[in-house]
């Protein structure tokens, strides 16, 4: 995720990061200004009065209103997702320090500490990367036979979950905490899960097929038609202004998909690697001291 002060934006204009969607789609907008070119060349010089302005400026202009309104739609469709994200791994950050924080007052036994100190941040870490492409055992501060039991699964985060409450219970069957810690401390665990299947929802649930592929089909065809409208009074100036039009609109669809699945990556994904470096500061400090 991209660090940024909101108040230099002039600077933000003369940057071009990797995200930029001039970047993008730069062999786009070379297509459609290609595209356009011709059909203004065609219009002009073969039938210089097929079409005049009023006859198709309402159109467009009623064409684009729709437009933006599904425009609209997409886009806080997709920063919806991006939020409803952020908000749950803020939630984990939250549970993380609690469950450390209940059990460092409940027990004074230094390998419950440890065990936990390490089992929790190891759970975030997990979760991190099981929304991307797969857990990484490397980032996990596991024992050689915990490493090969949690090879042996295929969700994870589960695993880990699971010792915890493997964990939990034993203290309860030793009699070192009370059922009432017992269940204080399960509020928090439980959320672990919760966090993750909202999570797992987020990423798997992508905008519908059918209406991805109608937008990206609308905004073509008006783009591509819309030097009909232009030609008549801006002539081959009709071209740049269908290809700036076309890079406005497709930016927004593609800024869209891309802070729809905000687990990843990209510049604009949620910094989710940081996140996890802050558990894990915060949790062995809670439990180390």
């Amino acid at each position: 995720m991209i660090k940024y002060n909101p108040k230099t934006w002039f600077s933000h204009i003369l940057s071009i990061p990797k995200s930029d969607t001039a970047r993008i789609l730069w062999k786009e907008i070379i297509l459609i200004a290609l595209l356009t070119g011709g059909i203004t060349y065609l219009e002009l010089k073969y039938f210089p009065d097929a079409v005049t302005l009023k006859e198709l400026m309402a159109v467009y202009s009623l064409i684009g209103f729709v437009l933006s309104l599904l425009l609209v739609f997409r886009t806080n469709t997709g920063y919806d997702r991006w939020w409803e994200g952020r908000k749950k791994w803020g939630e984990l950050v939250n549970n993380t320090r609690n469950l450390a924080i209940k059990v460092s007052s409940t027990t004074v036994d230094p390998e419950i500490k440890k065990f936990f100190a390490r089992m929790i941040p190891n759970y975030a870490y997990a979760m991190k990367e099981h929304l991307r492409q797969g857990v990484l055992i490397e980032e996990l501060d596991l024992t050689e036979q915990e490493k090969k039991e949690i090879m042996a699964v295929n969700h994870k985060t589960s695993y880990i979950a699971k010792q915890l409450y493997s964990e939990l219970q034993l203290l309860r069957q030793k009699d070192e905490i009370t059922d009432i810690e017992y269940l204080s401390l399960d509020v928090n665990l439980k959320t672990f899960s919760d966090i993750t299947g909202a999570c797992e929802r987020i990423k798997n649930t992508p905008i519908p097929y059918s209406y991805s592929i109608f937008l990206k089909k609308f905004i073509f065809i008006y783009v591509t038609t819309m030097p009909l409208a232009f030609i008549s009074v801006f002539g081959y100036w009709s071209v740049l202004i269908t290809t700036f039009v076309f890079y406005v609109l497709v930016s927004m669809e593609v800024l869209a998909e891309e802070i729809e699945d905000p687990f990843g990556k990209d510049d604009n994904d949620l910094p989710t690697d940081e996140l996890c470096s802050k558990i894990k500061a915060n949790v062995q400090e809670i439990l180390t001291n």
